[in-house]
């Protein structure tokens, strides 16, 4: 039974199925996955694609119950209808909050009622304009949901729910949060590609004829074909992103913000994939123009108080602490330095805001110096479970990335609540003695050392007008880590030594 669930998933996404001889196969979606270089985003995107009710597959959520939607399709439909509706009444358009997507879009069980649900919507709002003043919006929509939904179970059950749909539509990056993080809009950079879906699906269940027709459909990486994939509809996907980045730039450029070397693109041509690859491209120059804003504005001195104020919180977060610790920390390195270049690998939307962790496969973070390079890994993990999965995972990761960037010398920054003594004596081996045969130069430190490092910083922008930190004194905290292991015979020792050094470095870097 266990395997059994844990093929589910492998399976409603159409990556794999069980063919007649009870084997299971990869599909050619499943083949793209696997690929070295798949994007996690379009993965999700297209597997939502093809989510809906009533599905050979399911007996529940069938047709005699009413079932008759495609969730993703419907809830872009939803979203579009409602700020229309705003626009009619003169409303600014603000998509739907996350209390309004758990009462009204995880109960949109049929695509004939989306102008309905959306109409609900916006009388939800107006009643509870009438009383906000006497009740919260979280107990004004319980009671409307066991006022209009007794077949359900329970409100919290929904607002879970509702969580978890939104963490993964947002992996499609065909949505973005809005109003601290409590409205969810569709992403106006990819207007064109939600329009030309709309124009011609209406968010209806498509039938099949057998389950064996609907499993062959799942795994088909070509199905559906996506309509905005035509010369035309690319160009003006390509329009539209040059005017963004234009505006983009020249907003760096009034900011007094250096500009990083904008590509050639191939912007007029007929050939589809060369089209696709050069929105791919202009959205990764978008990604790199947004970096730079990052690396100006978070060097002020309340975004670095913030900066340790997150990170000194990320346990008080609700949800999201992995992928919020990779960010901050993303941000921290951005602070330190004069980084080349700050390269997190987690997938983010076109708001550059993270949508996931970093890949299993890849480091948390790289890191570009002039006069070295690095590599960050971060974790939440404080038990054994942190040495089993960060400790041979993180020196592989390192390793790839020496033989990639053999260049320069290479360190690796790991980053976790506390370093549990099997994850110290692990990296401890690989820095005194060796690991595959070479020694490696990894740092561990705690979430609190590094913010006392953030700490030291900070005094130092206090201190001296315009101060700003070079690599080279990082480079040097991170030798000091690594060189104090020739005078210590073991791990324990070695990450006891680590609080003096950072303690002495600190006090030095403002001199």
């Amino acid at each position: 039974m266990r395997g059994r669930q844990s093929f589910n998933p492998l399976e409603k996404m159409g990556l794999a199925y069980i063919d007649i001889e009870k084997k299971i196969r990869i599909t050619t979606f499943g083949e793209t996955f696997l690929s070295e270089n798949y994007d996690l985003g379009d993965i999700f995107f297209r597997s939502f694609l093809k989510w809906q009710y009533p599905n050979p597959d399911l007996n529940k959520y069938c047709a005699e119950d009413g079932y008759n939607v495609k969730p993703l399709i419907a809830t872009f439909h939803l979203i579009k209808k409602v700020n229309a509706l705003c626009a009619e009444k003169s409303i600014k358009g603000k998509g739907v909050s996350k209390t309004e997507f758990a009462l009204f879009f995880t109960t949109l069980s049929n695509y004939t009622k989306i102008e309905e649900m959306a109409k609900k919507i916006l009388k939800f709002r107006s009643d509870y304009e009438k009383i906000k003043s006497t009740e919260t919006i979280e107990k004004f929509a319980e009671k409307y949901f066991y006022a209009h939904y007794s077949d359900y179970e329970s409100w919290h059950n929904a607002i879970d729910y509702a969580d978890n749909v939104i963490r993964y539509f947002r992996l499609t990056r065909f949505f973005y949060l809005r109003g601290n993080d409590y409205y969810i809009d569709l992403e106006p950079r990819r207007k064109i590609e939600i329009d030309s879906i709309l124009e011609i699906d209406n968010a209806s269940a498509k039938e099949f004829s057998s389950s064996e027709e609907y499993t062959t459909y799942l795994g088909d990486v070509t199905q559906p074909e996506l309509p905005w994939e035509t010369k035309l509809k690319l160009q003006e996907v390509i329009t539209l992103l040059i005017s963004d980045i234009e505006a983009t730039e020249k907003s760096l450029t009034d900011k007094k913000i250096s500009l990083p070397k904008r590509p050639q693109f191939v912007c007029e041509n007929d050939n589809i994939d060369i089209l696709k690859e050069t929105i791919e491209n202009l959205r990764i120059y978008r990604r790199t123009l947004g970096d730079a804003a990052v690396h100006s504005e978070i060097q002020l001195v309340e975004n670095i108080e913030q900066c340790i104020k997150n990170l000194q919180n990320i346990f008080k977060l609700a949800d999201k602490k992995p992928v919020e610790l990779e960010r901050i920390v993303t941000l921290a390195l951005h602070i330190l330095d004069d980084a080349l270049g700050i390269r997190p690998n987690y997938p983010v939307g076109d708001d550059n805001q993270p949508t996931f962790t970093a890949p299993a496969n890849k480091p948390d973070i790289e890191c570009f110096y002039q006069s070295f390079n690095s590599i960050c890994e971060v974790t939440l993990l404080s038990n054994r479970s942190q040495w089993f999965n960060e400790g041979q995972p993180v020196m592989r990761h390192f390793r790839d990335f020496e033989t990639a960037h053999n260049e320069k010398q290479s360190y690796c920054l790991f980053v976790a609540p506390k370093i549990h003594r099997d994850t110290g004596n692990t990296f401890w081996v690989s820095v005194k003695y060796e690991y595959e045969g070479q020694k490696q130069k990894i740092i561990p430190i705690t979430i609190q050392q590094f913010i006392e490092i953030l700490h030291y910083l900070l005094q130092a922008k206090n201190q001296i007008k315009n101060f700003f930190l070079s690599h080279t004194k990082i480079q040097e905290l991170f030798d000091s880590i690594v060189s104090v292991t020739k005078g210590v015979s073991k791990s324990d020792d070695w990450l006891a030594s680590i609080p003096a050094i950072i303690n002495k470095w600190g006090k030095s870097i403002a001199t």
